[in-house]
């Protein structure tokens, strides 16, 4: 979620512990747990409900009205939707049917996605705080004083670490106790959601140049860098980083070096199937993922801020127009659409178990399954 032109894992005993892309073997987890899920790519392979054939049949099942604009994207996981509001609030939410389960407030807006990892909810607050909530009780467990406004997008957990942009910089922390592990300065914002990929952390920093970093994930040395100028959050899929800015980037993700680019500023990129989907002004664009050449385009002239979703053949965007579009991943037609209040949506989706969750600069949070 591009948000900032508009607002400046598992450790169980016995288990060995996978990094943040991979799903348990044999087992797909029906869950978003965090901004980029947990493939690292904002689509949700283990979707099997909707689908271009039933899509069109959306209805709005229920929504949550909060004290001011959501901006905030929706984590889902094990029947809770859990959302941030500009009201200083954390909600969980009944994902069925929308009642509020608990609320945490915190001492400013809570733009923040949150990410939800082994019963705990992480997020961060513009009041300079980190929060670890327990995830069934809302009763905080720790925090973590960052100074500054932390960014508002979603932390990324993996392997027993909170890695989350702290004002200028990148910090490292422990999911268990908030401790400090590192931290990396790039004496610019950090507004993107970092990626974590076989040991290496992937983010970005809104310097002149606007700065790719890749860095050692247990110990935050440096690997590569890329000046790329822009701030959005990676994507990283079979060994390449897609990147947003001034333009769209896919580099090596050993090395940094540039594989391919598409011109145009564009949001946080959705990586799913051979395919990169990204809003770039009023329009949803889909490059094919090797070559950067372009499949198509989607245009409503409303501005596509935030980042598109992606499941079982199915795009899902929102536009400052207000509306929540589905389209078909493959060609970029128009399946569903559903208007919301004024003035729009900056939030991203989330879809899980046939349920298609947003927020809105109306102050609501919805929530579309079948009829």
């Amino acid at each position: 979620m591009k948000r900032i032109s508009i607002v400046v894992l598992i450790l169980c005993t016995g288990f060995v512990p996978m990094a943040s892309g991979q799903e348990p073997a044999g087992k797909c987890l029906n869950n978003w747990t965090e901004f980029l899920r947990t493939n690292m790519e904002r689509s949700n392979p283990c979707e099997k409900v909707l689908s271009v054939n039933n899509v069109g049949s959306l209805t709005l099942k229920w929504s949550y009205t909060t004290g001011s604009t959501v901006y905030s994207s929706p984590a889902v996981v094990d029947g809770v939707v859990y959302i941030g509001s500009e009201d200083n609030n954390l909600y969980a939410l009944n994902a069925t049917t929308g009642a509020k389960l608990w609320s945490y407030t915190t001492g400013d807006r809570v733009d923040s996605s949150p990410a939800v990892a082994n019963g705990v909810v992480y997020f961060g607050s513009s009041d300079g705080n980190v929060y670890a909530l327990n995830a069934k009780t809302g009763h905080k467990l720790w925090s973590y004083a960052a100074g500054g406004n932390i960014n508002p997008f979603s932390p990324t957990v993996a392997n027993g670490v909170v890695y989350v942009g702290c004002s200028v910089s990148l910090c490292a922390l422990n999911a268990s106790t908030g401790a400090l592990l590192w931290t990396y300065n790039t004496n610019s914002g950090v507004y993107c959601s970092p990626a974590v990929e076989n040991g290496v952390v992937y983010f970005t920093s809104t310097s002149t140049a606007g700065i790719m970093y890749a860095l050692n994930a247990t110990t935050g040395v440096p690997l590569w860098t890329f000046a790329h100028g822009g701030d959005s959050s990676p994507a990283v899929v079979n060994g390449v980083v897609y990147v947003g800015s001034d333009n769209l980037y896919a580099l090596n993700a050993d090395t940094g070096a540039q594989l391919w680019t598409y011109p145009g500023s564009g949001t946080s990129p959705a990586v799913a199937n051979g395919k990169v989907y990204f809003g770039q002004g009023g329009q949803l664009v889909a490059l094919n993922a090797s070559t950067g050449a372009k499949l198509w385009t989607f245009t409503k002239y409303a501005p596509v801020p935030s980042s598109p979703a992606v499941a079982n053949g199915v795009v899902y965007i929102g536009t400052t127009g207000r509306n929540v579009y589905a389209l078909n991943a493959k060609t970029g037609a128009e399946l569903w659409s559903y208007r919301t209040g004024f003035p729009g949506i900056g939030s991203s989706p989330a879809v899980v178990n046939g349920m298609v969750y947003i927020g809105s600069d109306d102050r609501k949070i919805y929530a579309f399954g079948l009829k």
